[in-house]
Order: structure tokens, then C-alpha cells, then sequence
């Protein structure tokens, strides 16, 4: 059976306690947690975990007891007002609850630059023993699948630092499985599913925020784009609905995006 993550929007109304729990349920072995809510996930319930000690050792106890990893951190968002340290306490937080990587959205306009502050996050997330993941996402500066290879091939460390493929995000890039097929196993660090029109909606950053399709309802080839990823990439579950929610509970949306995303893959 394909080991797989659950992902925090796709369970979005449930705090971090919350969704290792319904990880469990749903029977994934991992997680991808938002570590703080954020403006742009409305439904996110508030918690910290970043100056609540004792919520973040709670966090990792029932993580522990249920033995599910956190596979991905978010968020980690550079623009060009960007100070790098400012990450120290995500990170430390990260590393603490044992990610598996963290994830990297980079919208500053300025190539030099972006690329200057991008090799000294990963400097830092080195000193906390992180390895990094570029989440290549249109509206962003590191809009495809290409740009994302580009930029981690410019830092140079493969397995360390690499990308973080989202079915949703290569399709409405305009790529292909078959792109990703051929990119360098060594760069391939984390795969996303979800499902979705073949024609993009008017609004695709709402689309991916909060409504992807279950996997077999939409168009794209999800199957092949797990076969595309290296033997042995973690894969998470990224399908918010949340026009369901209210009407399905978080446990129950979780379970039917699952078992659509193990149904489409075998």
C-alpha cells in the first residue's frame, strides 16, 4: 500500500493535534502540517505552537503515540522584504517535531536576490538539520517545474535541497508528467495529489487554496504522475473542499480524500 500524508488544508478547520489524529484515521502514516494559521486560511482555527512549549510537546507526544511523522512544514514564504533570520523559530520549531522537510514559496521579483536569500534560508535551515523543498507555484516567482529545478540546481545540493511537485501546480503550469518524468531523481523530494479540470478556473489561487477535486473526478492523470515521481517520494494528500465543510466533518473529508487518492494510484 502507497504510504501517504495528510495534508493540513485538506482537514483545514483542525488544529495540529487535530489533524495527527485524523491522519491516523484516514490511515496515513504522515502529515504536513501548517505550523501557525494564516490570514489567507480563513477556516484555520488559531493556535500557537511557536511561544506554546507546551502545546508544541503535547503536539509531539500524540504524533509519537500515533506514529505519524511530520513529512512537510509550512509556511515558509520569501519575498523581497524578507530577512532571513526571522525563520530561526519556525525552524527550530520544525526540527523539534521532526520534519521531514520544509516547504519554500519565493516571490521576490529580483533573480539576484531571490537567489542570494534562497542559498541562505538554506543555510539556515541546515544549521537545523532541514532539509528544504521549492513549492514551483504560478502566481508565485518560481511559477513552473523548470524554474524550481533551475534555482535548486543554482544551490546545489541534491537530497538536501530540492523541489516539492504539486499535481495541481504542474498542470496549471502548463507542464506534464512527462516533464517530470524527466527531472533529476536527486531533486525530487516530495509529490502532492489532488484532481482537477483539464481548463483552468478564472481564480487558481482559490482553487488551490480551497477547492481541488477528489482524485478520479477531474482530469489529470494521477496515476502517472505518482509513477513519475522517484521509487520511494513521499506523497501527501492536498484536496481542500471547502464547500464541504460544515457539511462533512474534517474526518470525514480527510477519509474520502484518501481513499480517492489510493483508488487513483492502486
Amino acid at each position: 500500500m502507497q504510504r501517504l500524508a495528510l495534508d493540513h488544508i485538506t482537514a483545514v478547520d483542525s488544529t495540529p493535534v487535530q489533524l495527527a489524529q485524523i491522519a491516523r484515521q484516514a490511515g496515513c502514516d504522515g502529515m504536513c502540517l501548517f505550523m501557525e494559521p494564516m490570514d489567507v486560511l480563513p477556516l484555520m482555527p488559531k493556535f500557537d505552537i511557536y511561544a506554546d512549549r507546551v502545546a508544541r510537546a503535547e503536539l509531539r507526544r500524540v504524533m509519537c503515540d500515533l506514529g505519524v511523522a511530520l513529512d512537510l512544514a509550512y509556511p515558509f514564504t520569501l519575498s523581497g522584504r524578507t530577512e532571513v533570520a526571522t525563520f530561526s523559530t519556525a525552524m527550530e520549531c520544525a526540527a523539534e517535531l521532526g520534519a521531514g522537510l520544509i516547504n519554500a514559496l519565493l516571490y521576490d521579483r529580483d533573480p539576484a536576490r531571490r537567489l542570494e536569500r534562497f542559498g541562505a534560508f538554506c543555510d539556515l535551515a541546515g544549521s537545523f538539520g532541514l532539509r528544504v523543498g521549492v513549492e514551483f507555484y504560478p502566481p508565485s516567482q518560481v511559477g513552473s517545474l523548470a524554474a524550481a529545478l533551475d534555482l535548486v540546481g543554482a544551490i546545489g545540493r541534491p537530497g538536501k535541497v530540492g523541489v516539492n511537485a504539486d499535481l495541481l501546480h504542474l498542470m496549471r503550469s502548463g507542464g506534464s508528467v512527462a516533464e517530470l518524468a524527466a527531472a533529476p531523481a536527486q531533486y525530487m523530494l516530495y509529490g502532492q495529489v489532488a484532481d482537477g479540470p483539464a481548463t483552468a478556473p478564472e481564480d487558481v489561487e482559490f482553487e488551490a487554496s480551497s477547492a481541488r477535486m477528489l482524485c478520479g473526478e477531474g482530469a489529470f492523470d494521477v496515476a502517472g504522475f505518482v509513477r513519475a515521481l522517484p521509487e520511494g517520494c513521499p506523497i501527501s494528500v492536498e484536496i481542500p473542499r471547502n464547500h464541504a465543510v460544515g457539511g462533512e466533518t474534517a474526518a470525514m473529508r480527510a477519509q474520502r480524500a484518501v481513499n480517492s487518492a489510493r483508488a487513483a494510484t492502486g
